[in-house]
């Protein structure tokens, strides 16, 4: 016996001898139409065989193996469609008839439940049958096109996604113990959502890496903030030396004659040390510097000095001229 059409004979059986209303009204197809149509109002009074079915089978549970049908000739195709369709009789299947005996799917007229199979004789409960009644049938096989078998009818299972575990606290990632107290799950290894440790440590890892990044960006941006918006360098200003405001004593054996000889005599001295100097002092600025050359902020900085060591550099060549 088809085990999903089992289940729609022990419906079947318990509305044996239901009748539609004088006007075809019946609660197959009233239902029919409030929950597949939408409420198309035609369904209510329409021939309610295979309606029926599709009513049994929503309240077995099984629509989605026995289908939801107004029209027998489409639930035909349908179960042919999914590789449920044969030619031999079988308790439990969903048996359609073509009263001209063509053998045509798109001939049927008629559909009922097999109830019992004897040789070439079928025992069925039909819907709209015998003065529009829900009743048991004894049929021959001549007027059978087919039979429907639910329990072959695959269904295309969903699929869903798995919870991962929740994400470790601060205090698995530093490696410290769980406050007292604190709830715990255990699960057992045959669960589907038991996770392995190595995937644990690289879910730690992750996290830890992701947490560290997210504090060194934030140390970043707040040491930026507090940087000054142009670059802290100070340039010496270059001038006059200032005298001083009193004359300086000389010893009892120099005069200022021997101070005029001595200078007269190192004209160019001072020039050269003056020249030393600077070339010192800015080896060491730049020296200090040198990490930042790669900052665009100080190429024009770098360019200015270069401009101006050149000018020096002339200056220089024409005063020994």
């Amino acid at each position: 016996m088809d085990p999903i059409g089992k289940k729609l004979l022990e419906i079947a059986r318990d509305e044996l001898g239901y009748t539609e209303k004088g006007d075809g009204y019946t609660k197959y197809g009233d239902w029919y139409a409030e929950n597949v149509e939408d409420g198309d109002a035609y369904f209510k009074t329409a021939p309610w065989c295979d309606m029926f079915l599709a009513w049994a089978a929503d309240k077995a549970g099984v629509a989605e193996q026995a289908g939801r049908f107004a029209a027998t000739v489409k639930h035909a195709e349908w179960f042919r469609e999914h590789g449920a369709w044969t030619t031999e009789p079988e308790p439990g299947a969903l048996v359609f008839f073509d009263w001209s005996g063509s053998k045509d799917i798109d001939q049927i007229d008629h559909v009922g439940l097999v109830e019992k199979v004897d040789g070439q004789t079928l025992h069925t409960i039909e819907a709209n049958a015998d003065g529009y009644k829900l009743t048991r049938k004894v049929r021959g096989m001549d007027a059978v096109v087919g039979f429907g078998l639910p329990g072959k009818v695959k269904i295309e299972k969903k699929y869903t996604p798995k919870h991962a575990a929740p994400p470790p606290s601060v205090e698995e990632l530093n490696g410290a113990p769980a406050t007292a107290g604190a709830e715990t799950r255990k699960q057992e290894p045959s669960s589907p959502d038991h996770h392995l440790p190595a995937q644990d440590t690289v879910l730690g890892g992750v996290l830890a890496f992701v947490l560290c990044g997210t504090l060194a960006l934030a140390a970043g941006r707040a040491a930026a903030a507090k940087a000054p918006s142009s670059p802290p360098v100070r340039f010496r200003k270059r001038g006059k030396h200032h005298r001083p405001a009193a004359p300086v004593a000389l010893p009892p054996d120099l005069t200022p004659a021997d101070l005029d000889a001595a200078d007269a005599g190192t004209t160019v001295m001072p020039a050269l040390s003056a020249a030393a100097a600077q070339e010192a002092e800015d080896r060491e600025f730049w020296g200090r510097i040198a990490h930042l050359r790669e900052d665009e902020e100080l190429s024009f900085w770098s360019a200015l000095h270069a401009e101006l060591s050149r000018g020096d550099e002339y200056a220089s060549t024409r005063s020994f001229r």
